[in-house]
């Protein structure tokens, strides 16, 4: 492939510009394009789609450090700071953003989420970091080569996944690696997002601590999820590929339909007393 046919990917994230999974990303996409960084200036972990309506930018030697969420790293970076991307790749977030239920709360898989908005091609990606969130969890994915196997997964995809025309149906891909600190290669698996759900809440006082149960739960591989699940996938040591499309999907439903047609506000209005 020639200089002029290399793609131009926007790389953000939501750990924060500085972080070692977004170097990784950027050393690796960037043997095979050209890549602009447009990612936040620190931590934007779970902010979900949260959009700014002013951001400050700042010039870094990766490209541009954002004031904001991911969101806003996917429209700044498409609308002014990189209109002409033709891929954008979000992470490399450590910890894994699987199960349908995180999808709306991750600022990786949002900044994805909102680059197809744009109708660009996108993906989001994540690295298994078994631990829960103790001191043991916050030492694992610290240096750049522990990102290693997630991004060679993600160059492989980015080379070959618009070719293959994968987004003439997916609007973004979900990728999560699982933790293998060797770096040595695994396989891929195309997968749904799991439908686990295992979050509780326990009053402690003036508090109450909300615990996502799924972790632990990861860690010694009492899960109930199937096979083809990207929970199941990344538990079992293979990188889970889930094609996702961006709008929510609507099915239809006969009873709903009778009951919007029988609406009638005169008949269904509370009285008032004077």
């Amino acid at each position: 492939m020639s200089a002029s046919d290399d793609p131009q990917i926007l790389l953000t994230n939501d750990d924060g510009i500085e972080s070692p999974g977004f170097r990784a990303l950027y050393d690796a996409l960037s043997e095979i394009g050209e890549v602009v960084g447009v990612a936040p200036a620190d931590d934007q972990s779970a902010v979900g789609r949260t959009l700014s309506r002013r951001v400050e930018v700042h010039d870094h030697e990766l490209g541009y450090a954002i004031a904001g969420t991911p969101a806003d790293c996917a429209v700044a970076g498409l609308e002014s700071l990189c209109p002409g991307a033709d891929m954008v790749v979000a992470g490399c977030n450590k910890g894994a953003n699987i199960g349908a239920y995180v999808l709306g709360r991750s600022g990786t898989v949002s900044a994805a989420v909102e680059s197809a908005f744009f109708g660009v091609p996108a993906m989001a990606v994540s690295l298994y970091v078994p631990g829960g969130s103790g001191d043991d969890w916050r030492r694992k994915a610290s240096d750049i080569d522990d990102y290693r196997g997630a991004a060679e997964a993600t160059r492989y995809l980015v080379e070959r996944a618009p070719d293959a025309g994968v987004f003439d149906e997916a609007d973004y891909l979900n990728v999560n690696a699982p933790w293998v600190p060797e770096g040595r290669a695994t396989r891929m698996e195309v997968t749904r997002p799991s439908t686990l759900y295992d979050m509780t809440a326990e009053r402690d006082g003036d508090h109450v601590d909300l615990i996502d149960r799924t972790w632990d739960r990861m860690e010694t591989g009492d899960i109930p999820d199937p096979v083809g699940t990207d929970r199941r996938a990344v538990v079992e040591g293979r990188v889970s590929v889930s094609p996702l499309t961006a709008p929510h999907t609507t099915r239809h439903h006969e009873g709903l339909d009778g009951l919007v047609d029988g609406y009638d506000p005169g008949a269904t209005a509370p009285s008032v007393e004077d």
